[in-house]
């Protein structure tokens, strides 16, 4: 992420300052930083359709307003932009009410298992992009301040240094380094898990397949002993289809439910493991449903140290779903 925003940075035109750029020359600059930007706008919302449309009205304010110079002024103005128009898309949406609970956009990330294919970036390069866009990582920026949200992302995802942060933000550098030291501060607490990806995707994998063998034999006593005994399942639907709306805690009770779910939808259902956020997630497609019943749905779990689920989420909404594959609608791509 950081050799792409150092390359962003490098990109220089040699149009003078005083042009104004050409429509031509504003879709090559765009085009140089669209998967930075792209990476900002998710992180900062936490929706992949939100990101999707931030970067086009992004691009329509570079068309219709230019800066006057195709250089690094460039950069600094499209992140700008692309940074205020994210948190304004994030302070409306808190604003709302949310019908039940909310959870970030699953997005399909390059298999966090496998060594990187870009092989200038390395495999430390890739870990360290996935780990910002995991789903403890995105939960835990929940807790955060719109701003102080933007400087844990900009100086610690994209590697900005506090004065063009300040600049970015309109705001003081002294009022950036206590937003990051507070930022940091609240992060370490609910972002605490030492694992990395890498420890996690194997072990999530085979939690997850255990889990939907379970499930398919309704085998009680092996998802008992797979789950935590406090465990929670948060669904997010959206308010469109029937899901839970507050989280549901304890073996028993999540228990229960997941069987029972699995037991209506198995007979109509396939699934696949994919790669979600950098860690195997589940992707459940029902051919024949209610009009109730979310017809597709991603199942993804967090872990104990010993391997048993003790959190599952399930996401149904279909504007969370944009950036998933699914045999009717291929997703729009994703760029981190």
């Amino acid at each position: 992420m950081r050799r792409a925003v150092a390359e962003g940075r490098a990109a220089q035109s040699t149009a003078p300052r005083s042009a104004v750029p050409s429509h031509k020359q504003v879709e090559q600059v765009f085009r140089t930083r669209r998967r930075m930007l792209w990476g900002l706008c998710y992180r900062l919302t936490g929706v992949a359709a939100d990101a999707d449309e931030l970067l086009q009205e992004t691009f329509t304010r570079a068309i219709e307003r230019p800066p006057l110079a195709v250089n690094d002024e460039w950069h600094r103005w499209l992140v700008r932009v692309a940074t205020n128009l994210s948190l304004d898309r994030l302070r409306a949406r808190r604003r709302r009410t949310y019908v039940g609970s909310w959870l970030p956009s699953p997005i399909e990330t390059p298999d966090a298992l496998e060594p990187a294919t870009d092989a200038a970036a390395g495999v430390e390069a890739t870990y360290e992009r996935m780990e910002s866009v995991s789903y403890a990582f995105l939960l835990a920026l929940e807790a955060l301040t719109p701003k102080a949200r933007a400087v844990l992302i900009l100086c610690d995802v994209f590697d900005y240094p506090v004065n063009e942060v300040a600049g970015l933000l309109d705001t003081s550098e002294a009022n950036v380094r206590v937003l990051h030291h507070r930022a940091r501060r609240r992060m370490a607490v609910l972002h605490s898990d030492p694992r990395s990806m890498r420890e996690l995707g194997p072990q999530i994998r085979r939690a997850l397949e255990t889990f939907m063998d379970c499930l398919r034999r309704q085998d009680v006593a092996g998802i008992e002993a797979l789950l935590t005994e406090s465990v929670r399942t948060v669904a997010d639907g959206g308010g469109q289809y029937t899901a839970l709306h507050a989280p549901l805690v304890g073996r028993r009770r999540v228990m229960r439910f997941h069987l029972e779910t699995a037991r209506r939808r198995a007979p109509i259902s396939r699934f696949e493991m994919r790669v979600i956020n950098g860690v195997p997630a589940v992707v459940i497609e029902t051919a024949a449903v209610r009009a109730t019943m979310g017809p597709r749905v991603v199942l993804r779990c967090e872990i104990d140290p010993d391997g048993r689920i003790r959190e599952l989420h399930s996401i149904l909404a279909p504007r969370k779903l944009t950036a998933v594959r699914f045999a009717a609608s291929p997703p729009a791509p994703s760029d981190l």
